[in-house]
């Protein structure tokens, strides 16, 4: 039996939790999807686990930079770093590591996250980041220096979307492909695949809006960019859809394709991991392709 590595789920650190709610006490109600018990109750999420898939967990959307100060963002984060790590730890039998939070409102503290939590321990994979942050795209200069550490440290980054609330007719089925479409848009304007040849970005939903429009991009910007933009590697997490995910992997190539599920998202209790598994399975590829999405070009991705 072959293991798979999922590459985008999610949890809840309950500290962090809590301490948002001091500040925001309502904030459960304001993000109706914080409700889904498997992101915090453990014994859920092993409720009918697949025994063949181990995750790679990632925090929820709630980011500390959105509700703290600088140096507060900072201390939640680190504080939210080490539960993570400890629930990668503790839960060796579902979760094969983590990916870590920066407080995108303090960058030297993101920087030195990196160093003292995220390299220091081979349990962190790389870091989550979010298509905007305080207002602002994740290519934003002020963001820049992130990139560079951790093309610098051979890091992957896991892009995963958020609502621009400066828009109102934000919806979870649309938004967010056209949010992550949008960032993956502007950072290769911003050029960073040529200053930072070893950054390695992984983007949820299986690249978005790209495979689709792949056309459009080859003929309506420049060369450069448009092989900039194969140079993204993408997840599975569409909630099945074969034909989908071989559009994706046509454009993107099949090794830069990583089984990712989105769990514990869209069916309830724990996600659709069968789903995806079956959709994977039902593409029109090669036995030896299935296995590098389900585990091999994770592994060929991380330290």
């Amino acid at each position: 039996m072959d293991l798979k590595l999922d590459i985008f789920a999610h949890v809840l650190p309950t500290g962090l939790l809590n301490s948002v709610q001091e500040k925001v006490p309502n904030i459960i109600e304001e993000m109706q999807f914080l409700k889904i018990p498997a992101l915090t109750d453990l014994k859920i999420r092993r409720n009918d686990f697949p025994t063949d898939v181990k995750q790679i967990i990632s925090n929820v959307n709630l980011n500390p930079e959105d509700y703290f100060d600088p140096m507060q963002a900072a201390e939640l984060c680190q504080s939210g770093n080490e539960e993570l790590l400890e629930m990668a730890t503790k839960n060796e039998d579902i979760f094969a590591g983590a990916v870590a939070m920066l407080p995108m409102n303090n960058i030297p503290k993101s920087l030195e996250i990196i160093d003292q939590q995220v390299l220091a321990n081979d349990k962190f994979i790389g870091v989550q980041l979010f298509t905007r942050a305080i207002g602002k795209s994740i290519a934003d200069v002020d963001f820049e220096p992130i990139f560079m550490k951790l093309a610098e440290a051979n890091l992957p980054i896991l892009l995963h979307p958020v609502f621009d609330t400066t828009k109102r007719d934000n919806n979870v089925t649309f938004s967010w492909e056209y949010e992550l479409t949008q960032a993956m848009n502007q950072i290769v304007k911003a050029g960073y695949f040529e200053k930072y040849p070893n950054l390695k970005i992984i983007v949820h939903h299986a690249g978005a809006m790209v495979p689709y429009f792949s056309q459009r991009i080859k003929y309506t910007m420049t060369s450069q960019e448009y092989q900039d933009f194969k140079k993204f590697y993408v997840d599975t997490a569409i909630l099945g859809n074969s034909k989908a995910l071989e559009l994706a992997i046509d454009f993107f190539g099949t090794e830069h394709m990583i089984f990712g599920t989105d769990a514990p998202f869209a069916v309830i209790p724990n996600g659709t991991t069968k789903e995806i598994v079956t959709a994977i399975n039902e593409m029109n590829v090669s036995v030896q392709v299935k296995k590098d999405i389900f585990s091999n070009n994770l592994l060929k991705l991380i330290r």
